[in-house]
């Protein structure tokens, strides 16, 4: 990317050299092929599980907990993070408690690798919670 901007900013410049020329030149992002993820499992009461996967270059992961019940309103903690001999490690700021939904509870700038997603009891579940999680990414 870095070789695009400076290119682009080279011929700006050498248009406004030239004079007379008032077009601005098309950039193009080169399209990135996404992936969808969906994983299913429980969470016990005080516990957590995490499923793994593969980033295949930079760019935008997003990550919906698209159901989670019983109740069908209770919250669980969602995570990104990487893997270790540990789990699921966290990564700082990748993280929210949340109830299901249809759109994105995370998102964020991701690059190649292994990564996960965590979903835990937050301290509020009474019973185990079965859930779907869906990420979309590079």
């Amino acid at each position: 990317m870095f070789v695009v901007l400076v290119g682009v900013g080279l011929l700006a410049a050498g248009t406004a050299a030239c004079g007379g020329n008032d077009s601005t030149p098309a950039v193009t992002t080169p399209s990135v092929t996404r992936t969808t993820d969906t994983f299913s499992g429980t969470v016990q009461v005080a516990g957590s599980a995490f499923h793994s996967f593969r980033v295949a270059q930079t760019g935008t992961t997003e990550v919906t907990l698209t159901t989670a019940s019983p109740p069908a309103t209770v919250v669980v903690g969602l995570a990104i993070g990487t893997v270790d001999d540990a789990g699921c490690t966290r990564l700082t700021g990748a993280s929210v408690n949340t109830a299901a939904g249809s759109t994105p509870q995370l998102a964020g700038l991701t690059s190649t690798g292994t990564l996960c997603v965590q979903i835990r009891d937050v301290g509020s579940q009474t019973a185990p919670v079965a859930y779907t999680v869906s990420v979309t990414h590079p």
